[in-house]
């Protein structure tokens, strides 16, 4: 795929921990600050952090408006986490004036899973993959999806059993955990066929 280059959003967050999982699949990722690099890339992966922090960051870094415009333009965008926030078009328990660069049409609710202490890892099963290690970190969840909108895993135990935290439409790949916090680099390998197979 050397036609295709991946940006990795680097404002805040994990951005570091998804460039390594980048590289160990043979991508060469672009952090993403400043727009001119944001017109560099074919894609772009939005990192798990704190989603009320990335959105002023991003404001502040004049980065806001032209990622929005890109993700409406159809790039292809995955966001973890924060990411999944970021790119909800719709947000439960969200900050005051918080905004999203939009484009999935769900609804997601902030720190849906707890606190940080209540993080905790759980068996997943992702349709097209099959079952990965779910690491979820003061981890959002899907409330509601619309029409179109593609549901690739769900909790499967536990109070939240049933609970969306994966889903697609189209170019846009969303999770409420955290894959580039593992070994397993399958999800990346999603999106880079994705990428592959988009216009």
């Amino acid at each position: 795929m050397s036609d295709k280059t991946i940006g990795v959003l680097a404002l805040q967050g994990d951005f570091r921990e998804h460039a390594a999982s980048l590289k160990a699949i043979g991508q060469t990722p672009v952090l993403v600050r400043r727009p001119h690099e944001l017109e560099q890339v074919d894609a772009l992966i939005v990192p798990g952090g704190e989603s009320t922090a990335m959105w002023k960051l991003a404001t502040t870094a004049e980065m806001f408006e032209p990622v929005r415009k890109r993700v409406a333009e159809g790039l292809p965008v995955f966001g973890t986490c924060a990411g999944m926030i970021m790119m909800a078009d719709r947000i439960v328990d969200a900050a005051a004036g918080q905004q999203t660069f939009g484009g999935l049409p769900i609804t997601v609710r902030r720190n849906a899973f707890g606190r940080q202490t209540e993080s905790f890892e759980e068996p997943i099963s992702f349709t097209g993959i099959g079952e990965l290690t779910g690491v979820f970190i003061r981890a959002p969840w899907v409330e509601d999806v619309e029409a179109g909108v593609e549901v690739l895993a769900r909790v499967t135990s536990g109070p939240a059993t049933g609970r969306i935290v994966a889903v697609r439409q189209g170019n846009l790949l969303a999770t409420s955990f955290h894959p580039e916090l593992t070994a397993d680099t399958r999800v990346h390998e999603y999106f880079v066929d994705m990428v592959r197979g988009s216009a």
